[in-house]
């Protein structure tokens, strides 16, 4: 299983100098991926849970692109309704070529309508305009003179350079929980990326891809990867209502064996701590203790 961390670019530990020394130290320490989560505003609703402070996930991994060598760079994720998809796109074809082919591009519909409707984003148009956003994303990495006629952008015969280093283009990684997110993904993913979602319902999920996928005639169904919050206690946890992801290191490793056995392949860290030094200790702890069982 591959092991990725989420980049302090929102909550309380979030700084320029944070963030560097996250993704320098992520790679030191042997981890596969760094990762930014997005929000263009924090509505007040949403203030305990993110902090007022959030750096623009597409200019950071542009900024980390400069610092690292290996990791991949991704965005778990980019809500695809929040930016124009050909600015999207060229911004996304850029951080390919800046990081030599690392970006992983992780995207979904979104939830929090409170933020659309602050953008101007019909909150009822979100999962069309992913479907389409996407579609359009593809284009413009792919054709040599991209056009496209959909029902929110169209285009004909433009010139659209850099294209992204991968071929075809960048991993999209599509994230949500729900039967349509797992529909997208089918369609559109080279991996489906939920947030934390109990073992025996993404067992159940992950029948359903699969099924899906051999419906619709995919020779293979998409990887499937995850999103999960890591907090570390001294003691074990022993209440029946522990969350995955949530104890000592051997019960932490034991939540990641059982997800590794469903085929989860990558999982993304996210360590919900309130200081860098907190996220070091973290990740240091993972690359000593977690990961050699994980491989």
């Amino acid at each position: 299983m591959k092991l990725g961390v989420c980049l302090p670019n929102y909550r309380s530990p979030a700084s320029p100098q944070a963030i560097a020394e996250v993704a320098e130290r992520a790679e030191a320490l042997g981890f596969d991926s760094v990762w930014t989560t997005d929000h263009v505003v924090v509505p007040e609703a949403y203030l305990d849970r993110f902090g007022p402070v959030f750096y623009e996930p597409l200019t950071v991994l542009a900024y980390v692109a400069g610092v690292t060598r290996r990791v991949s760079l991704g965005t778990t994720v980019i809500i695809l309704s929040y930016r124009n998809p050909i600015v999207a796109a060229k911004t996304l074809a850029t951080i390919d070529q800046l990081s030599g082919g690392r970006l992983i591009v992780g995207a979904a519909s979104g939830w929090a309508e409170i933020e659309f409707r602050i953008l101007g984003v019909p909150f009822d148009e979100r999962g069309a305009r992913s479907d389409e956003y996407l579609e359009i994303m593809k284009t413009l990495w792919t054709q040599e003179k991209p056009s496209f006629k959909g029902r929110f952008f169209s285009f004909s015969e433009v010139h659209f350079l850099p294209k992204p280093i991968q071929k075809p283009h960048p991993p999209i990684w599509i994230g949500g929980r729900s039967h349509r997110a797992i529909r997208r993904a089918v369609e559109h993913g080279a991996a489906w990326h939920p947030t934390y979602t109990p073992p025996d319902q993404l067992r159940a999920d992950i029948a359903y891809m699969h099924d899906l996928s051999a419906r619709k005639g995919r020779a293979e169904p998409p990887d499937v990867t995850l999103r999960l919050s890591i907090r570390l206690t001294a003691q074990p946890v022993l209440n029946g209502g522990r969350v995955h992801g949530t104890g000592t290191v051997q019960q932490v490793v034991e939540d990641l064996q059982t997800y590794q056995s469903l085929g989860v392949s990558q999982l993304v860290m996210d360590f919900p701590v309130e200081t860098a030094g907190e996220i070091y200790r973290c990740m240091e702890t993972v690359a000593k203790e977690v990961m050699p069982k994980l491989r």
